[in-house]
């Protein structure tokens, strides 16, 4: 199985050196460079924008080059996080082996490896955003014994010059294929890139949205990926985010997550699927349906789903895409197959079906059953999402879930099997919480949260205090009725936040 995992890798890296790359070392990664004729070295990290930032090395010999990996380097803490005092704002970038992988962009051979923040103590900086979420990771695992392992959907907009050949049919893109669709190859040109970059790209396609204006043709695709522990899920999801940003400069084009680039027309979302694994076994469900450790996980999301906008829907156009028949959550409550439900329960593989034998009647022999694909899907986060921290708190939301004794009743008392938006059912859309309407709502609950988040230490109360600062300051109480009707002033808005995370 190991062997298969190797050979079947698209990671150069991988192959290469014939082991995964959770094994790689610090020899590893020299070798590699000698092997390849490797010229430059790029520390990849993330700061407060949720932005990818480099830090460029030559490499002029070997010695440098093992005390560069040995040792990290040095950055100003203060240009990167708000909330680091310019005084003494040196930190230490050590690069994480596992995540190196050849940039496929540079003119000559680079090797870019991502990397955590320390402190001048050499210790983790507390407030670093992927060491808040190997707090939470961890903390999950030794309170309910399970691993918490999520994926992504990353949504976008591709945005270029008109074209009349194959005009859009006004959001009716879902798995269009070329020639019907203008910019295909782009995608599986990312798809084939994410892949080599170690993403564990699920599949690609087209999506709904898709329509034209005077001058410009708007394509939604999406991407999505497997499930994996959610420090790399978070990874693979800002690396992808990047590699199709730098397609779009490629090619000439806008890349957008923007969770909103019309009214009326399919937003942007970024849909979190999870489940919790123990023994390398997934737990979400049996051979029965749903599991009870699935419900439970479930009512801890409900519970803090409205504050957990404040990490997952960050600026004033997020709260436009979430409103009523636009396929995207308003209330508080799950269901199987309802797209517009807060969670839900996608279709899984639990039956012992015979399917592709009776498909291909040819097929001999047992077709082996594969258990452990069932997740859940988180629906309401989207592009803006600042997924260190959002990944933190689903986690955190998940374990209260887990250990608290009423999960169960609070999972069953906000199930929902209709569609909470025909008329006959407006007593039970009236019952549901709402979620927030604004950034300035979701800062309101996420004050009222804010001790869950700091208990044990996971978020430092400084960063807390950081985003309901910033949500606070977009002032956007009562957006969209003041945007209702006024086409100029949303353009403008989704201009604005454009480019977000």
């Amino acid at each position: 199985m190991r062997d298969l995992e190797v050979l079947m890798n698209p990671n150069k890296m991988v192959k290469h050196l014939q082991k995964p790359a959770r094994e790689f070392t610090k020899y590893d990664i020299i070798k590699f460079i000698g092997d390849h004729h490797i010229e430059m070295l790029n520390f990849r990290y993330v700061g407060e924008d949720g932005k990818l930032k480099t830090l460029n090395f030559v490499i002029t010999s070997k010695d440098y080059l093992e005390s560069i990996l040995s040792t990290g380097e040095r950055v100003d803490g203060s240009s990167l996080f708000s909330y680091i005092d310019a005084q003494s704002s040196d930190l230490y970038v050590i690069p994480r082996f596992r995540t190196a992988f050849v940039n496929p962009f540079t003119e000559q051979p680079t090797l870019d490896i991502l990397c955590s923040f320390y402190t001048r103590d050499g210790k983790p900086l507390e407030s670093a955003p992927e060491y808040i979420l190997k707090k939470a990771s961890r903390l999950f695992t030794e309170e309910t014994g399970y691993t918490f392992k999520a994926m992504g959907e990353l949504e976008y907009y591709i945005i270029s010059e008109k074209k009349d050949l194959y005009p859009a049919r006004d959001q009716r893109g879902y798995h269009t294929a070329a020639p019907f669709t203008n910019w295909e190859s782009l995608r599986l040109e990312a798809l084939q890139i994410i892949a080599q970059s170690g993403g564990k790209v699920k599949y690609g396609h087209s999506e709904v949205g898709n329509f034209t204006t005077d001058t410009h043709m708007y394509e939604q695709h999406e991407i999505e990926f497997n499930p994996v522990e959610a420090e790399e899920a978070v990874e693979q999801l800002i690396i992808a985010k990047w590699i199709l940003r730098m397609l779009g400069q490629k090619y000439g084009v806008t890349i957008s997550f923007a969770p909103k680039i019309t009214v009326g027309k399919a937003g942007s979302g970024l849909h979190i699927h999870f489940l919790a694994e123990k023994d390398g076994i997934n737990h979400m469900a049996d051979d029965n349906g749903l599991s009870d450790t699935a419900k439970k996980i479930i009512a801890g999301i409900l519970d803090k789903a409205q504050s957990l906008t404040a990490f997952g829907n960050t600026i004033p156009t997020s709260y436009l895409r979430l409103v009523p028949h636009q396929e995207a959550p308003t209330k508080v409550c799950w269901g199987d197959s309802n797209r517009s439900v807060l969670v839900r329960v996608p279709l899984g593989w639990i039956a012992k079906t015979n399917m592709i034998k009776d498909v291909n009647p040819q097929e001999r022999g047992e077709v082996p059953y594969i258990p452990g694909k069932q997740t859940v899907e988180f629906r309401v986060p989207d592009g803006s999402a600042d997924l260190y921290h959002l990944m933190a708190a689903m986690i955190l939301a998940s374990k209260e879930g887990l250990l608290s004794k009423d999960s169960l009743k609070r999972a069953e008392d906000l199930y929902i099997n209709v569609n909470i938006f025909k008329p006959e059912h407006k007593e039970v859309l009236s019952g549901l919480t709402a979620l927030p309407a604004s950034c300035h709502e979701s800062a309101g609950y996420l004050e009222n949260d804010a001790d869950f988040y700091q208990q044990d230490g996971v978020f430092p109360k400084g960063a807390i205090d950081n985003f309901i600062k910033k949500l606070q300051s977009f002032d956007d109480q009562s957006l969209s009725k003041r945007l209702l009707g006024k086409t100029e002033e949303v353009k403008k808005m989704v201009d604005q936040y454009i480019h977000c995370m």
